[in-house]
């Protein structure tokens, strides 16, 4: 009976187990193949992408900033405006410029009579040393003249038909003549002297082209285009931003009244762990989304540039991690990545939003360091170049009206020569 008993517990333990067993090997069965799932999708999926939540878009802030001082009389465009390149923003009182200008003006036509008196007084010194060799000339004769009477006494002073006092006195006009010569010769080297110091300030160039002219000239231009710097143009296309210029403000160069950010030139800085870096090449393809438009909208874009730098390093005050109580963080690097313009366009964003990024590292054949800039790196702007033919045209005018006929003759017969 206790074998009989014996062979039925066994038989009842052995099939209460069994279902134990089975559970067991069940629940290890799926973890094996969860692995090697996982294993599968992380050896032919994972491994060519690497992702970061660690993204936010970024873009350009222009700032405006006037280039001359005044008082500000007019705002045009106030935060989140749309404005395009060329369109006013500010305008300053342009009172000062003016008499600035005013001045300038008065200065260059001054320094023209200046110049024109240089040029005359040439005439008047060239004349003044012919008259002092005209005097040599006269000097020479006297002392010829003299010279002649002088042998002349002597010769007849043997037969007594000459006094002594006579003699003397014809000696003594030539000692006279001799010393006019002598003056007249000083008197001719410092004329000439005089000649040359006046040549050197006026020759090789016409009045218009004299130094002094072309100093003035130089004033009258800066004043017109301060005068014109009046009016502060929006460099680019975009939007108004962190204006803090009030009406009636005054304001120096260089102060900042405001910003523009032009929305269609974003792009987006991914900070990834510097364990990512590895296989992160220029010209990688992105996928970004944003928080703001969420999953369903999905941009495409690519690397542009991996930065130099981690954040740390160019922080304000750099972490020193030779201290003593140091914590090893892992750093990031951020990662340059270019949106495509039809759909930003399509979907803006704003400068400081979250993106959440994903490069294909699949084509690892790139650079991981730029050798160029890029071709739209480039970033410019004409609104402040200003024409000068005005300026020019109100220099011409203003030399022309006080170089006199004799100058504004022979300007005409050089224009005439040269059509001709």
């Amino acid at each position: 009976m206790s074998n009989a008993s014996n062979t039925a517990s066994a038989a009842e333990a052995t099939s209460r187990s069994n279902p134990r067993r089975k559970g067991l090997l069940s629940i290890a069965a799926v973890v094996v193949l969860a692995g090697a799932g996982w294993a599968t999708y992380e050896w032919m999926v994972a491994r060519h992408y690497e992702t970061t939540d660690n993204a936010y878009v970024q873009g350009n802030l222009i700032q405006i900033t006037p280039q001359i001082s005044g008082t500000v009389t007019a705002l045009l465009a106030d935060d989140t405006d749309f404005v395009k390149a060329g369109q006013p923003l500010v305008k300053l009182d342009p009172a000062d410029a003016r008499v600035a200008l005013d001045q300038a003006e008065a200065n260059l036509a001054q320094t023209v009579r200046q110049v024109r008196t240089l040029y005359a007084n040439n005439s008047a010194l060239d004349a003044q040393v012919k008259l002092r060799e005209t005097e040599v000339s006269k000097a020479q004769i006297e002392i010829e003249r003299a010279s002649d009477d002088l042998n002349r006494r002597q010769s007849l002073s043997g037969n007594g038909a000459v006094s002594r006092e006579e003699l003397a006195h014809t000696q003594t006009q030539l000692a006279n003549a001799r010393s006019g010569l002598a003056s007249a010769q000083a008197a001719v080297a410092a004329a000439r002297e005089q000649l040359a110091s006046n040549q050197a300030m006026t020759d090789g160039a016409h009045l218009e082209a004299h130094p002094s002219v072309q100093a003035a000239a130089a004033k009258v231009r800066e004043a017109f285009l301060a005068s014109r710097r009046a009016a502060l143009p929006a460099p680019v296309d975009g939007y108004v931003a962190k204006r803090t210029v009030q009406l009636g403000q005054r304001v120096s160069a260089g102060s900042p009244m405001m910003s523009i950010v032009p929305l269609n030139q974003l792009w987006v800085d991914a900070n990834f762990k510097e364990v990512q870096l590895r296989n992160i090449r220029i010209g990688q393809p992105v996928k970004l989304t944003a928080d703001l438009w969420g999953e369903k909208v999905e941009y495409t874009g690519k690397v542009a540039g991996l930065g130099v730098g981690t954040g740390s390093a160019f922080a304000l005050l750099p972490a020193q991690n030779a201290t003593g109580n140091w914590i090893k963080v892992v750093q990031r690097v951020p990662v340059r990545v270019l949106l495509n313009p039809t759909e930003l366009a399509a979907h803006p964003l704003r400068i400081g939003l979250s993106m959440e990024a994903t490069v294909d590292v699949s084509n690892r054949d790139g650079q991981t360091l730029a050798e160029a800039p890029r071709d739209n790196a480039t970033v410019q702007t004409q609104v402040y170049t200003v024409s000068e033919d005005e300026a020019t045209a109100l220099i011409n005018r203003v030399i022309s009206a006080n170089a006199g006929r004799s100058v504004r003759l022979a300007a005409a017969r050089t224009a005439t020569t040269s059509t001709h």
